[in-house]
């Protein structure tokens, strides 16, 4: 990366063009489509393309990873529309009860959706087919479709850049993916401040109403699923906790899966994600800016998922609590919880997969993640009084 950074200046002194314009006339021409849906989106490209600029501070590798990112939502984007044009018979396919893993971050969220994946009735994102979705994936080759091996070398050159993001986030092609980089191809999200150190364009997106999030989420999902479906959606990311209030409107019988840790815990591990793929990006990565962003921004989730789980108060049996410990203890019996309140079918089959990829996959599987509140500039007692109300409403256990 080193090298990268200091010979390709030289060799490519004009390129990666960021110009918002130049980047959305590349993803038309790869999708081969001028079809992308509400063209709202757009709005959001010259807010991004001047945080980039003036705060994000970035290498030359850092530009050519923006540059590639951006391109590859907005073809992504372009092609579904495409697709969806093509075949106007995938639009209003009914989409029931979809199950939401909606937690706090490093609360256990991401193993309680990989083992949800292996229940054959649920239909879980995977991370080749919401890398590389046109064509929608098919049936009969799911499981051998060549876009696997393409996204095995994406995800690979991820580890080979940022070692230790493993023991942090563990990503691979056929992997269950969240939600996260669905709601970017709508230019809506926190992809790009989690990636890059672009605080303006974040509070632009706060601002924003989310309803063509969602909107774009679900036309996502019936392009998935026209030649591939189960029974049930299972769906995630953490940062569905700011906008419930509009993915309820979009999705009203929507159920929830919502963990809760200490963020005593979760506050510095969160810190930590974002440093390490920041830093794949930028030199000047600081540390204590990135602790006081984290705990800022979370914050202010839980208190907008708390305050929209208290206006759609009617529908409190959507919404099951758990906490880390109990993931921790057994995962799968948390499970089997949630299956029980949801009303799911639940089986000797269906926990047997689940505690099979338990064993194949032991916590820790990639090494210790090791962090310090003092890392990332923060402190006990600032976390304890940012977060009192939530600990209290949830009945978090507090460990330090």
């Amino acid at each position: 990366m080193r090298v990268l950074n200091r010979v390709g200046p030289m060799l490519a002194p004009r390129w990666p063009s960021l110009d918002p314009d130049d980047i959305v006339r590349a993803a038309a021409r790869a999708a081969k489509s001028d079809e992308f849906g509400d063209e709202g989106f757009l709005e959001a490209l010259p807010v991004l393309s001047n945080a980039i600029e003036h705060e994000a501070d970035l290498t030359w590798l850092g530009r050519v990873m923006f540059r590639q990112s951006l391109l590859g939502f907005l073809q992504n984007r372009f092609s579904v529309y495409r697709h969806r044009a093509a075949h106007p018979e995938i639009a209003g396919v009914p989409i029931e009860r979809p199950l939401f893993v909606v937690g706090f971050p490093r609360t256990g969220t991401t193993i309680l959706f990989n083992l949800l994946a292996q229940d054959p009735a649920n239909r879980a994102p995977l991370s080749w087919e919401v890398q590389f979705p046109d064509p929608p994936p098919q049936s009969e080759t799911f499981t051998t479709d060549p876009r696997i091996k393409e996204a095995r070398k994406y995800f690979g050159h991820m580890d080979t850049m940022a070692p230790s993001l493993a023991s942090i986030h563990e990503v691979g092609a056929e992997l269950p993916q969240e939600c996260l980089p669905i709601l970017a191809q709508a230019m809506l999200g926190p992809q790009f401040s989690v990636t890059f150190n672009v605080p303006s364009y974040q509070d632009w997106v706060d601002a924003q109403s989310h309803a063509a999030a969602y909107t774009y989420h679900r036309h996502y999902l019936e392009h998935l699923q026209s030649k591939h479906m189960k029974d049930r959606w299972v769906l995630k990311t953490s940062v569905h906790l700011r906008t419930l209030d509009a993915l309820l409107a979009e999705y009203p019988d929507a159920r929830f899966i919502i963990t809760h840790r200490d963020p005593a815990k979760t506050m510095p591990s969160l810190a930590s994600l974002y440093y390490v793929i920041r830093g794949l990006a930028s030199d000047s990565v600081d540390p204590h800016a990135v602790g006081q962003h984290v705990m800022q921004w979370w914050a202010d989730a839980t208190d907008l998922a708390t305050a929209a789980r208290d206006k759609h108060s009617d529908k409190a049996d959507q919404f099951i609590d758990i906490q880390f410990e109990e993931v921790v203890a057994d995962p799968v019996a948390a499970l089997g919880r949630a299956y029980e309140h949801f009303d799911i079918p639940w089986s000797a089959d269906i926990e047997g997969r689940m505690r099979g990829f338990l064993a194949d996959n032991p916590r820790g599987k990639h090494g210790a993640h090791r962090y310090e509140l003092e890392d990332f500039g923060m402190t006990l007692g600032q976390i304890r009084e940012r977060f009192e109300g939530y600990c209290s409403t949830y009945a978090v256990p507090l460990v330090l």
